[in-house]
């Protein structure tokens, strides 16, 4: 489950008296009317059973009309209220499991009516021709279980493929239930599906115009750094995510990267860091290095499919006169753009803004990383001014005391793979603009319901509910089906019109040799600095240590690496997030937020 915060919590909670009060409403009322049942000759125990089992639909309806909501990425909701993508995905987790729980109770609970009733067989094979279809509540039912059962986390982990294909099988859900239920309850769900289809669709129109890697760089920690070229007016926050697909090692697999660079400081180009942590990076380390080994530093090209930058509509870690960033591994990936940002701005004095990094890693050769933002830590502005302090964490080496840039100039073998430009056709562009997003979504609501009601009109006929369920049910998925392909040709034909509106740009990569230089001048004034070998930070003297600063009121502490360590923070955060009491002295207080890229 990870870090909760307390807005999580008291959501959460909310939702559930929701889903508890809707249930109980719900079954009251239908047992108090129990007495218009009579005529039909129902058992008490029955029409009891028929209606919990119902009811335990009607929660898992809810559920699924809010299940899509939290994934979508290009039309995201979430990053209007500055929530990041992988907490959002948390949300459709814990509302899938919910809706799956439900329908697991609606499907068998109504089942067991049946079968104490000896009608069991009869009615599992019923295609009603108005009202719920029950052949159909079965499929999806079945479609339902398969998703859930392989969306444990230790069979998506293993098994990703096995998890990505049958999580394909929303459609054949989504087909069926639409059979299942009625009209009322089909347009409870439909904003979500509609909102969904036409999300999907954005996101397919974008990664099919592959661009092609400019450089790699192989770093000594095991990991590689890439760059690609991106249209100058393409602006992201701090923090954002991309996903990849790079098809010569997998066709399908989409993984999901914090971008290490900043739009403020990298016009022209993006870049990410990926660690080789599992089989497609393993994949992606081998192909760069076999590149580099068998045909020098300059390959032809390697087509990579992009989709996003995703991310937070505002930086709310801007507002803070004082951020505390603490990584743990690969975990500082999210954090380079950070600092890059902020270096810029205080560079431009549109405010003064101070950063502590404590880095916690197991050898010192997973350091260079930070070999990309090698400028900012040893700036020597930055040094004097003071707005930045780091503290580095070597928890299983022991070697003798030296400076944060003679580790870096020591480690800085760094080999780097150039691809030939004119290979690369395309460029990272951004998505559609907030404008253009609502008025496909206006678009995309116009034509789905001026295509419902002329598909009623031509094949319904009154009265409405004489007609057969699945003819009316046809109608809705037609007029999907239509709303979709309408949507698609307006979203490929405005991106195929930006795309040739933007001019084309190259972005220069600098070499090995540059950052070495870099590196070499900039050594002598990287005392600031701290490398503490064979130890982890006592994070009580850390928080406690912005008690002796004067002017801080409050502290922006932003946590990204193993679960262990943001529960640590996390736990101490707790004990300073509100501030002094009331006969304490004057202390800051400190806001969490942890930074998970886990999908």
């Amino acid at each position: 489950m990870g870090i909760v915060s307390m807005k999580e919590v008291l959501t959460t909670s909310v939702f559930i008296i929701f889903l508890g009060w809707t249930f109980y409403s719900n079954t009251y009322n239908g047992f108090k009317k129990m007495k218009h049942s009579e005529s039909e000759n129902w058992q008490p125990w029955y029409f009891k059973t028929m209606k919990i089992g119902v009811k335990f639909g009607f929660v898992a309806e809810a559920c699924l009309a809010l299940l899509l909501f939290p994934i979508l990425r290009v039309l995201a909701l979430p990053q209007l209220l500055g929530l990041q993508y992988e907490v959002s995905v948390r949300y459709h987790i814990w509302l899938g499991n919910t809706m799956m729980l439900f329908s697991v109770l609606h499907g068998f609970t109504i089942m067991f009516a049946w079968g104490i009733k000896h009608s069991l067989q009869e009615e599992l094979l019923k295609w009603q021709k108005t009202g719920s279809v029950n052949l159909a509540g079965e499929f999806a039912l079945m479609a339902g279980l398969i998703i859930w059962i392989t969306s444990i986390y230790y069979i998506r982990r293993k098994w990703f493929e096995l998890f990505y294909w049958t999580h394909h099988l929303y459609g054949v859900f989504i087909v069926f239930f639409l059979f299942h239920v009625g009209d009322r309850h089909f347009y409870t769900v439909i904003s979500g599906v509609l909102l969904f289809t036409l999300d999907k669709i954005l996101r397919i129109v974008q990664s099919k115009a592959t661009t092609s890697l400019i450089c790699a760089r192989i770093l000594p920690c095991q990991a590689i750094e890439l760059i690609l070229s991106k249209h100058p007016s393409m602006k992201y926050t701090a923090t954002s995510t991309i996903f990849v697909k790079i098809p010569t090692i997998s066709k399908f697999q989409w993984h999901p990267f914090s971008i290490a660079s900043s739009s403020s400081t990298d016009t022209d180009r993006i870049s990410i860091i990926a660690k080789c942590q599992g089989e497609w990076t393993k994949s992606l380390y081998n192909t760069i290095h076999d590149a580099l080994d068998s045909s020098g530093n300059q390959i032809k090209s390697l087509p990579v499919a992009i989709e996003g930058p995703y991310g937070a509509i505002s930086e709310s870690y801007l507002r803070y006169e004082s951020l505390l960033l603490v990584a743990g591994g690969s975990g500082i990936t999210p954090f380079l753009s950070i600092l890059q940002e902020v270096a810029t701005r205080n560079r431009n004095k549109k405010f003064s803004q101070r950063i502590q990094l404590i880095y916690i890693v197991k050898k010192s050769k997973d350091l260079t990383i930070m070999n990309t933002i090698s400028t900012v830590l040893l700036n020597r502005t930055a040094q004097q001014e003071g707005w930045l302090k780091l503290q580095v964490f070597v928890t299983q080496e022991q070697r003798p005391r030296t400076t944060l840039g003679e580790l870096l100039y020591r480690q800085s073998h760094i080999k780097s793979v150039c691809f030939d430009a004119s290979y690369s056709k395309n460029y990272i562009s951004e998505p559609e603009s907030l404008p253009w997003r609502a008025t496909l979504i206006a678009f995309h609501f116009i034509i789905f319901l001026a295509s419902l009601g002329c598909l009623n009109h031509a094949f319904l006929h009154p009265p409405y509910k004489a007609n057969p369920s699945w003819v009316r049910a046809l109608c809705r998925k037609g007029a999907l089906i239509t709303a979709m392909i309408c949507s698609a040709s307006a979203a490929a034909l405005l991106r195929w019109q930006k795309m040739r509106n933007e001019t084309r740009t190259t972005s220069k990569i600098h070499g090995t040799n540059t950052e070495l230089q870099l590196l070499e001048e900039q050594t002598p004034f990287c005392d600031n600095h701290t490398i503490h070998y064979r130890q982890r930070p006592d994070f009580h003297d850390i928080f406690s240590s912005y008690e002796k600063q004067e002017g801080e009121s409050s502290v922006r502490v932003l946590v990204c690496g193993p679960e262990s360590m943001q529960k640590s923070v996390a736990s101490v955060c707790r004990q300073y997030a509100f501030g002094p009491k009331k006969d304490e002295k004057r202390r800051p207080s400190f806001i969490f937020q942890s930074l998970n890229f886990s999908l």
